[in-house]
């Protein structure tokens, strides 16, 4: 089974997830600045020429980080797919809240200050962070209020949907996120913070990088 990532944001939870689940895994770095997510051999992987990818066994691919997680959590027999349709639903329903709000929003911010500086894309744009801050703070006030009293996002048990929202949460000091404005939020993420997976996701090289 392996992995094609870089070091940037939705490869991430994916390489998070791999590690805490102890999976056996092999990963190819797909680099980004030198344009290798746009050769043809990766966009046979993936045609919208986008990191991560799964390869399982006899070929099978898989893009779309979501997906991935979902599928990971499957092969390895982990509750974090939960076996209650009714539990899945519930991942699911946070899958597309947060792509539509809440990493759209800090994602955005992580672009201003994190992507463009590193592929040497230009300034941060007021107009474009302001937007995002403002969206980021109207979708953290919900979540915020539905982790209160939780220690994650289904209730007592870490999911992959936990792994998905919180995606941006680690660049939120240098992507200037405004997440301690939240505390529910904050704890929670310190609870993620305490797995050493998620603290440092990466392969060797991207640690060494």
């Amino acid at each position: 089974m392996k992995i094609y990532w870089c070091d940037v944001l939705m490869p991430r939870k994916v390489c998070a997830l791999a590690r805490h689940l102890d999976l056996p895994v092999t990963y190819e770095r797909i680099e980004l600045v030198e344009g290798a997510h746009r050769a043809r051999g990766h966009l046979a992987r993936d045609p919208n020429g986008k990191v991560p990818v799964l390869e399982e066994p006899g070929g099978r691919i898989l893009w779309e980080s979501n997906a991935i997680l979902v599928r990971l959590a499957q092969i390895a027999g982990s509750e974090m797919w939960p076996e209650h349709p009714a539990e899945q639903a519930d991942v699911i329903r946070w899958f597309c809240w947060d792509m539509d709000r809440f990493t759209s929003q800090a994602g955005a911010l992580y672009f201003e200050y994190i992507i463009k500086p590193r592929f040497d894309l230009g300034p941060a744009e007021p107009e474009a962070v302001e937007a995002a801050r403002a969206g980021f703070r109207e979708a953290a006030s919900v979540l915020d209020i539905h982790l209160g009293g939780r220690d994650w996002l289904l209730g007592d048990t870490m999911s992959v949907a936990d792994f998905a929202v919180a995606v941006t949460l680690p660049y939120a000091d240098a992507a200037r996120i405004p997440v301690d404005e939240f505390p529910a939020i904050r704890r929670w993420h310190d609870r993620l913070e305490a797995l050493e997976a998620w603290r440092d996701p990466f392969p060797p090289v991207a640690r060494a990088a």
